[in-house]
């Protein structure tokens, strides 16, 4: 027969350990919601009419999913043409030519698969490092070309900074910027599983440590 000292400490135990199911029962759907709610908020659009051209701005592991969707606006005729830029980084082995082609290089054979003709394709000619870089680039090549008016496309955690990094590098040139994301779930993982994926890491919070990078820096 139990004491009553022993009986009265496994009901403790049992009523904590309800406790801390119920906690955890609504604890985390909150999490969740704010998992979600913190990827959405990095996707932004903003439309622009009559772009001079479709800028694609770098992604190596993504350029998939950018260079799909630069094609469909190019299709659908928001502009006449598509600019690349180059960061410099290769990608794997390619047994027909038999080197490592750049990603810029991949990017241009996925837009001519995909309907884009090989004179409506340019890359800017300077290589570049980060986002603010590409932007930079990007500014230097619509002067150059009289362009005034750039659809960006990326992906769609990159898109705030993205549109932030090109329109801070566009001050004061007279050079409008709207940007288009490729919606995640192809390359990115989806706002809802994004905690639970390596790479989700990697695109939505370490995307929150670039922003604070970025508005701290430039």
């Amino acid at each position: 027969m139990k004491s009553p000292r022993t009986s009265w400490s496994g009901g403790r135990k049992t009523a904590r350990r309800r406790w801390f199911l119920i906690l955890a029962a609504l604890f985390f759907p909150v999490c969740l919601i704010c998992a979600w709610l913190a990827a959405e908020f990095l996707i932004v659009t903003s439309d622009i009419t009559e772009p001079d051209a479709i800028v694609v701005l770098s992604g190596s592991s993504t350029y998939l999913e950018r260079t799909a969707l630069a094609s469909q606006l190019y299709r659908q005729g928001r502009a006449p043409t598509v600019i690349l830029t180059n960061d410099g980084l290769i990608g794997g082995w390619d047994n027909k030519e038999q080197r490592n082609p750049f990603y810029y290089e991949l990017a241009t054979a996925r837009l001519r698969e995909q309907g884009v003709p090989a004179d409506r394709i340019q890359v800017a000619p300077v290589t570049v490092a980060g986002t603010y870089g590409e932007s930079l680039a990007i500014r230097e090549f619509a002067i150059n070309h009289n362009l005034h008016k750039l659809l960006i496309v990326t992906s769609g955690y990159h898109s705030r900074r993205a549109l932030w990094s090109m329109r801070h590098a566009l001050g004061g040139s007279g050079i409008e910027a709207g940007i288009d994301s490729a919606p995640p779930g192809w390359q990115t993982p989806t706002p809802w599983v994004w905690w639970s994926k390596r790479n989700g890491w990697k695109f939505v919070a370490g995307e929150y440590l670039k922003m604070i990078y970025y508005w701290t820096k430039y």
